[in-house]
């Protein structure tokens, strides 16, 4: 059974993420029935659900994608679809997450508890998840990085942990974003003010040093999410002595990372071969 996901962009000069998802994508949707290639919910929201791709094999380790869209509900799912769908052609099992965002029930903490339980359900999906990769674009980078960090949190429970991050463009660090006004006060909208001291839980840069590494990949070009973001913290990180490295992508822009077909995400295939190479054929 398929189903078709639907995206509304809002007119906020994003018109090349339009074009990326403008076609849509076949989301898997499988019965309620066990494990499975297909939608699966982990709460009573609407939001709270995610696609599962799964490739030919045995996979090769799950990538939890997390969408962007400044965290709001404008943007959904379809985003990471034409992703998830290369990694399960890759061998990769992808789990391509939804959750409660800004203007749906979401923003702090509500959305963190979303990527928290919502990466918690794989441990009911089948799967080995001894290599989980948080991949997530924009937004989601910061959710990404984040995941990595939340066993720290007793809100949290972490059950199943994130072993490695792929940043893509992230909003890592919230108070500079909050400074520079990105997404027209988007972490305000977030948080519900600007961040302070108690909003250090939910800002990666205040999570400094993760434990797993942790790759940035971002455009010089980016127009959207500065790429001071991922460059100030790798330096960050690295002086802390965490695993971080800086993936510099250019001639591109913000959304060419989340291009199925782009040489950006060729890149970010490579560094997922090195966290777990191909499957003999």
């Amino acid at each position: 059974m398929k189903r078709r996901t639907v995206l509304g962009l809002p007119a906020l000069g994003v018109a090349a993420a339009a074009t990326l998802v403008s076609c849509g994508e076949d989301a898997p949707v499988r019965e309620p029935d066990g494990p499975g290639e297909g939608r699966t919910t982990y709460g009573d929201d609407p939001s709270q659900f995610g696609d599962l791709y799964l490739p030919a094999g045995e996979p090769r380790g799950v990538v939890v994608v997390i969408h962007g869209g400044f965290w709001l509900d404008a943007y959904d799912l379809s985003l990471g679809a034409p992703l998830a769908t290369s990694l399960a052609d890759q061998g990769w099992a992808a789990w391509n997450l939804e959750y409660r965002r800004v203007g749906s029930g979401g923003g702090a903490p509500a959305t963190f508890d979303d990527i928290d339980a919502g990466i918690d359900a794989l441990a009911g999906l089948g799967l080995d998840t001894s290599t989980v990769v948080a991949l997530g674009h924009s937004a989601g980078g910061h959710l990404a990085a984040w995941a990595a960090a939340r066993g720290r949190y007793d809100e949290w429970r972490g059950r199943v942990p994130v072993t490695h991050v792929v940043s893509q463009a992230g909003v890592l660090d919230l108070r500079a974003a909050s400074t520079d006004g990105l997404g027209g006060g988007a972490v305000e909208g977030l948080l519900g003010h600007a961040p302070t001291d108690a909003d250090d839980r939910y800002d990666p840069a205040r999570q400094v040093p993760l434990d797993v590494p942790v790759w940035c990949v971002h455009d010089t070009a980016d127009a959207n999410v500065p790429y001071s973001q991922s460059e100030d913290y790798v330096a960050a990180a690295t002086r802390a002595g965490a695993e971080a490295e800086l993936v510099t992508i250019e001639g591109g822009d913000h959304f060419v990372l989340i291009d199925a077909t782009s040489d950006a995400w060729a890149r970010q295939l490579e560094i997922l071969d090195s966290i777990a190479p191909p499957r003999p054929a």
